[in-house]
């Protein structure tokens, strides 16, 4: 479990540096659209070299898997437009923020109500008053 740990926790640092180098990029050309264009296809190529070497089988799958859960394509268009937008304006400290309080909160209701087929987690006291405490660890690193 402690190599998942370290994925996750690596994936984590990930998230702002991304933030960081793709709002550059699209300040840096002018359109953060292009940029966010540009990340997509290298993701695309990296993805799809990564299916090739480990099984395309699962392509196969696809057609036959409940429309619904492709919307995560959509969700992260949007997290990567969104930030490429906003963090030259709003600065990569605060928007990774708001998006880690937004995480925090997402991921409690799908925990507790087992959405899209997650393993049901139930928010007692002490996951809430963790999640709370969460949160006001963001908000106290983000404050000058």
């Amino acid at each position: 479990m402690a190599h998942y740990a370290v994925v996750m926790l690596l994936a984590g640092v990930g998230i702002p540096v991304l933030a960081a180098l793709n709002a550059g990029l699209g300040s840096r050309i002018g359109s953060p659209a292009a940029a966010a264009t540009v990340l997509f296809v290298i993701a695309f190529s990296v993805s799809l070299l990564v299916a090739m070497l480990v099984g395309r089988q699962g392509f196969a799958q696809i057609p036959a898997a409940p429309k619904h859960l492709l919307l995560a394509g959509f969700l992260v268009a949007f997290y990567i437009l969104s930030i490429t937008f906003i963090a030259p304006h709003f600065g990569v400290g605060n928007a990774v923020f708001f998006v880690l309080v937004g995480q925090l909160f997402s991921a409690a209701a799908i925990d507790h109500f087992g959405l899209f087929g997650a393993q049901v987690s139930p928010l007692g006291a002490a996951r809430a008053a963790g999640i709370a405490l969460m949160c006001a660890g963001v908000w106290l690193t983000q404050q000058a």
